[in-house]
């Protein structure tokens, strides 16, 4: 099974990159960031990503000699500009100087990822959706699951709830928010329900001998890690 797209944001804006991380990983991208131009030249050395999202205006490097320096060593790499400066002018400049793409900021998220399904659809490296751990992948568009080599189906809520453990390795979620996130209410203290989609799910992923990943934590919720 190949992996997914891996997607590096390069901005220094905390607030920004964690919003592209969030929306991105829900997505089933990988996401690594950089804030600062060297410190992206430094990652795409070290390893190419399927995809940059590059801002302009950051200290020291800006974007656009970022993008410079990338297209002297990697002239197919698609580069999206995602910036606040939006006079035509600017566009124009960051297009020319071999930008992809450019969005401006503030800008939606819908709008966005659709630009970068679009930019990985036209150099080739589209591909599924997934989520991951061990050997457990979830494909985000099939909305099917497989653990190594064996494919299972998923009803409607196994496929939320599961989604909600592999968005969340190695994290203890209380029932409470599970309930939350999955069937959208206040549970109410009945954990019945969550508790019969927990065994039906374990049943799915160890059904051919596999290790346990989604454990209990006693008086709070569970956790999905290694044994």
């Amino acid at each position: 099974m190949t992996n997914p797209p891996r997607i590096l944001v390069v901005d220094d804006d905390h607030a920004v990159v964690s919003v592209l991380r969030r929306g991105l990983l829900y997505e089933g991208y990988l996401v690594e960031s950089a804030s600062s131009g060297q410190e992206a030249l430094r990652l795409v050395s070290q390893a190419r990503p399927s995809l940059v999202i590059l801002d302009i205006m950051m200290p020291g490097m800006d974007g656009l000699t970022t993008l410079e320096r990338l297209r002297a060593v990697d002239s197919e790499l698609p580069v999206l500009f995602l910036t606040a400066r939006d006079a035509p002018a600017d566009q124009v400049r960051g297009l020319d100087q071999g930008a992809d793409d450019y969005v401006t900021k503030p800008f939606t998220f819908e709008v966005l990822v659709a630009r970068v399904r679009a930019l990985l659809r036209r150099y080739g490296t589209e591909q599924e959706p997934m989520l991951r751990f061990m050997d457990l992948h979830l494909n985000l568009s099939a909305r099917r699951g497989n653990r190594g080599e064996r494919e299972f189906d998923l009803t409607s809520t196994e496929y939320d709830l599961l989604r909600q453990f592999l968005e969340h390795p190695r994290q203890v979620l209380s029932r409470e928010s599970l309930m939350e996130r999955v069937w959208g209410y206040d549970f109410g203290g009945n954990t019945n329900v969550l508790e019969t989609y927990v065994k039906q799910l374990r049943q799915k992923l160890e059904a051919g001998g596999e290790p346990r990943l989604i454990h209990t934590v006693r008086g709070i919720g569970y956790v999905m890690r290694e044994e």
